[in-house]
């Protein structure tokens, strides 16, 4: 049987996941530079402020996004990245440097668990050099990603302050 307490719980999970799903859905499917979607504030962001029990939302939400845009090769290395991500958003959530510096690293993990992924394909050939051309032209993609983790992390970071501050002005007016 489920208590009071489940039902809330299993609310706000729901909750999250659709305004997760409707945000990477939006970046993944309005005409936009290759990467440039918040993929990866997501990832960081939603287990950084809501616990590491909501990265799986992300991972759900890119799952469906993939599934309209079309599976490949490398969905593994792209999903496991955002597992990665999720987990060590715990780590850095203190601050909202530290919230940044994550989401960067985020930025990187992604860059290189994917290239990793790409490589392994034999896209490029398994030699060094196909290692060292794979991630090379990687690079201006890198450069996106970079760009849109900043510029969603901005938002994200914007939007909960927003909501933090209403939440406290909403309650303090009753005292």
């Amino acid at each position: 049987m489920i208590k009071c307490n489940d039902k809330f719980h299993l609310v706000k999970y729901i909750k999250i996941t659709l305004v997760v799903l409707i945000a990477l859905s939006a970046s993944r499917f309005i005409p936009h530079p290759p990467n440039y979607t918040s993929l990866i504030a997501l990832s960081f962001y939603i287990p950084a402020f809501f616990g590491t029990k909501y990265t799986p939302v992300v991972v759900i939400s890119l799952f469906f996004t993939d599934l309209i845009i079309g599976l490949h090769s490398t969905v593994l290395f792209t999903w496991g990245s955002v597992l990665l991500i999720g987990l060590i958003s715990k780590y850095l959530k203190k601050s909202l440097l530290s919230r940044m510096s994550g989401a960067l690293l985020g930025a990187i993990i992604f860059f290189v668990l994917t290239n990793f992924g790409v490589w392994i394909n034999g896209a490029y050939g398994y030699t060094l050099h196909g290692f060292l051309t794979c991630y090379l032209l990687a690079l201006p993609f890198f450069a996106h990603t970079l760009v849109s983790t900043i510029v969603f992390s901005f938002i994200i970071e914007f939007i909960f302050n927003s909501f933090k501050l209403y939440k406290k002005s909403f309650f303090n007016s009753f005292n």
